[in-house]
């Protein structure tokens, strides 16, 4: 509790939350649900990429993440190009005046040190360069929690992230293969942590007891082009995915399972429709999640996951459900390696539907055994988590405790 005559700490969260994709505002959530078990004297507000979706479902104050509206709308005339140019002038002192406010900012999970997924320098990596400079300028602690990196080829990119990561007051990573890409980026990771990601913390429904038939397989699905360095095949790509999920989905039908489709962000819900065109089956149906915790819902209740998105994977994860991952990007084999299922990975690019039924039969066959690894694995998720929440805790919030073995300010 914040003693008599003392202001309460000001803390803001920062990133594309709000936008329509489950993962980043499940990282919110969990940060928020850390804030007030152990912080609830905080003033918490947001930078953000949805603030009317923020404020809607968290209850919080939230600022647009961008003056310009239309940031990430593809800009050809002059004017939308002039708009896009005064807008990034004007997110400087946007982003100086709202980090000036806060006494320590917070960047909750999600991928912000990676480019596993189509990118321009000029979008996020840009904003967060922004944050993680003014908070160094202005003496605002910044903390980058938990969140995900990758090695990055383009330079423009790989130099703001580098930057930003350097003048961030706090850094912990997802996954040990994270820190060794910021390393590998000349970052000097010593006092950084490893800590799996934060939704590992997020209250999990109870599972469905297996039935003694073949039951429900849910289908996480991903509007899926490849990532930043795949931009010249981006089409083949798509189309080798969404033709090897269509086969892989009517084999399940023609053996009667029921599939669930799900999806992770907004704009998945182009695959669903592309699924359901092509396979007309009472069998097939999809769900419209609005959040990590209705994913976990629904694949509660299911028998095996399929997923490709990075965070379907941990809810499925989390709920104990066995999980085949079509991986895109090195983050979600560590994912699956670490939780013991790491036989259990296709390629998202090069989707192969004969390999992919036969990987999903194994995995079926192993389903009882899985299942227990993934309860012994879920608790060590949570111990440590307790521990970066306890670490968050001593560098950020000094006050409350002075035990802190990592908080540092970084020469840049």
């Amino acid at each position: 509790m914040t003693a008599a005559g003392e202001k309460p700490v000001r803390v803001g969260v920062f990133g594309l939350l709000g936008s329509g994709n489950l993962g980043n505002d499940g990282s919110l959530q969990a940060v928020l649900g850390y804030l007030r078990a152990e912080h609830p004297e905080a003033v918490v507000d947001a930078l953000c990429g949805g603030p009317e979706a923020v404020t809607a479902r968290f209850g919080i104050p939230a600022t647009r993440l961008h003056w310009n509206r239309a940031e990430y709308r593809t800009a050809s005339r002059a004017g939308a190009i002039a708009s896009k140019g005064l807008g990034k002038l004007v997110d400087v002192f946007r982003t100086a005046a709202w980090v000036r406010r806060h006494d320590v900012v917070i960047v909750p999970g999600m991928g912000v040190l990676e480019a596993t997924l189509p990118l321009r320098p000029w979008g996020f990596p840009y904003s967060l360069f922004l944050l993680c400079a003014s908070g160094r300028l202005l003496g605002t602690r910044v903390a980058l929690v938990s969140v995900g990196a990758a090695g990055i080829r383009n330079r423009p990119t790989r130099t703001l992230v580098r930057w930003s990561a350097r003048l961030a007051a706090y850094r912990s990573y997802r996954d040990a293969q994270s820190r060794d890409a910021m390393r590998a980026m000349g970052v000097d990771t010593t006092h950084d942590e490893v800590y799996p990601d934060l939704a590992f913390s997020l209250p999990t429904p109870p599972a469905s007891a297996p039935s003694g038939s073949p039951g429900t397989v849910c289908l996480g699905v991903m509007d899926f082009h490849g990532g930043n360095d795949d931009r010249a095949r981006a089409d083949e790509i798509h189309r080798r995915y969404l033709d090897g999920t269509i086969r892989f989905v009517r084999v399940l039908v023609e053996e009667g399972r029921p599939v669930r489709l799900l999806t992770g962000d907004r704009c998945d819900a182009s695959v669903v429709a592309a699924i359901l065109d092509a396979v007309d089956s009472p069998l097939v149906t999809a769900a419209e999640p609005a959040s990590l915790d209705d994913l976990m819902t629904e694949m509660a209740a299911a028998d095996t996951v399929v997923a490709v998105r990075y965070h379907n994977l941990i809810c499925a994860l989390k709920t104990g459900t066995p999980v085949l991952a079509l991986s895109y990007a090195a983050k979600s084999d560590a994912l699956m390696a670490g939780m013991g299922l790491g036989a259990y990975c296709h390629p998202a690019r090069e989707v192969d539907a004969d390999r992919l039924l036969e990987q999903f039969r194994a995995l079926e066959k192993a389903s009882a055994e899985l299942r227990e690894t993934l309860a012994e694995r879920n608790l060590d998720a949570a111990r440590q988590l307790d521990r970066q929440f306890a670490a968050l805790t001593a560098a950020l919030f000094p006050a409350t405790d002075h035990t802190d073995p990592h908080a540092r300010q970084e020469s840049p």
